[in-house]
């Protein structure tokens, strides 16, 4: 590694290089800018961790043109779009793997899962990079893959500088400021912005790679278990503008001292209000209700576990009474008629507290509001295989889909 040079970090030529990385590759904008820099100089080059803070070395800055940073600050904030670091730790317990020099293989593998097809197009391939052809494997592989494919041995002279923080493996490194440090992003606002990037790739046919496109298909159907998928629609419905924020006479606002004499509360975030409401149509089994409120704990769980902020609703054709998630064990799951959630959306909407997000347990058989709610949905699908009757009298019926305005997730076996 090259000692760093004497010397501030050169932020313009660093954010010009983040710039010049989010024209070359728009539908990454969102997370690349999500990332907060730190100056380090116990760090190599640039490197991540979990919390979406970038460490950067100000030596690497200056000596490194800002074409082949922009490719740096892509292959980084891949890094945690992909999740290497979750992945990394699950590898870890799997396998029983420990120390600087397996997770240094983490490294390596999520780099070359990454580098196979990030460059080009606009995106200058840095001279350090690591590539799976470079180390004589196939391309379009995934991190796992990779690992199973080399050992470290003949690489440790060639690599053993290669550091692209925890970000990258899992493994903390000691410049890491931690999930107390400042600047860091909460668990929801994470799940926010790879929601976004994957909308923004969805959305935008032929202009990602066929890396980044099977990402962000995974990213709305992942191999992962439902309840995991479900959570983080939820944790990202809840970070959104608006959700959870209200205004406090608790601290007033700096503004107060442009108005003398007067006092201005200030815009204040809250844990957020969600309110389930549960579909109990006679076209919902007995096994999908019986799971129900699971299912609703699960949600608790994602946002936090604040039981007493949580509503649930069942509805079939009339929506039921409200019942507040802290007295759970006694919400009676009623119904069995037709199902119409529209009222459940309208009970939900009129309780004392109107909720920030609204989730929704179906099999899909309803009539959906017009109109966007004034706030987030998510809606939690019981899946129907595709010979089955969605309406005993009417075999050929199809149910609309879900609109546009909510965020859909198949709930799978629990």
């Amino acid at each position: 590694m090259i000692p760093d040079a004497p010397g501030a970090l050169d932020l313009d030529k660093l954010f010009a290089a983040r710039l010049q990385a989010a024209r070359a590759r728009p539908y990454l904008a969102t997370a690349l800018f999500a990332l907060h820099a730190v100056a380090s100089r116990r760090v190599p080059t640039m490197g991540v961790d979990r919390y979406w803070r970038c460490y950067v070395s100000p030596g690497f800055v200056d000596r490194t043109p800002v074409e082949e940073l922009a490719g740096v600050w892509v292959h980084e904030v891949s890094h945690l779009l992909r999740d290497h670091h979750g992945r990394g730790d699950r590898v870890a317990r799997e396998q029983g793997l420990t120390g600087p020099a397996e997770r240094l293989r983490m490294n390596i593998a999520a780099d070359c899962e990454i580098n196979d097809d990030i460059y080009g197009d606009g995106l200058v391939r840095p001279e350090c990079a690591v590539d799976p052809v470079s180390l004589g494997l196939p391309v379009g592989q995934l991190m796992e893959d990779y690992l199973r494919r080399f050992s470290l041995a003949p690489l440790t002279l060639d690599a053993a500088w290669l550091d692209c923080g925890s970000g990258a493996d899992g493994l903390d490194r000691e410049w890491d400021l931690g999930p107390d440090g400042a600047h860091g992003l909460s668990e929801q606002e994470r799940d926010a912005v790879r929601f976004r990037v994957a909308e923004g790739i969805t959305g935008r046919p032929g202009s990602a790679p066929a890396g980044w496109k099977r990402w962000a298909e995974e990213a709305f159907h992942p191999p992962q278990p439902w309840r995991e998928l479900l959570g983080a629609a939820v944790r990202s419905a809840a970070s959104g503008s608006g959700a959870g924020e209200d205004y406090s006479y608790g601290r007033p606002s700096r503004r107060s001292a442009a108005v003398p004499g007067a006092i201005l509360p200030s815009l204040r975030r809250r844990p957020p209000r969600v309110s389930v409401v549960i579909d109990t149509s006679g076209s919902v089994s007995d096994a999908e209700l019986g799971s129900a409120l699971l299912e609703v704990a699960a949600i608790s769980h994602a946002v936090g576990g604040r039981r007493d902020l949580i509503t649930v609703v069942p509805c079939d054709a009339a929506a039921r009474i409200v019942h507040p998630l802290c007295q759970g064990e006694g919400i009676p799951l009623l119904g069995g008629g037709g199902t119409d959630l529209r009222t459940g959306f309208t009970k939900a909407l009129r309780a004392q507290y109107r909720p920030d997000v609204i989730v929704v347990l179906t099999d899909g058989q309803t009539p959906w509001p017009s109109a966007r709610p004034p706030c987030r949905t998510v809606v939690g699908l019981f899946p129907r295989g595709r010979t089955a009757s969605w309406d005993e009298n009417d075999p050929d019926y199809v149910p609309d889909s879900p609109p546009d305005w909510a965020r859909v997730v198949t709930i799978g076996p629990a």
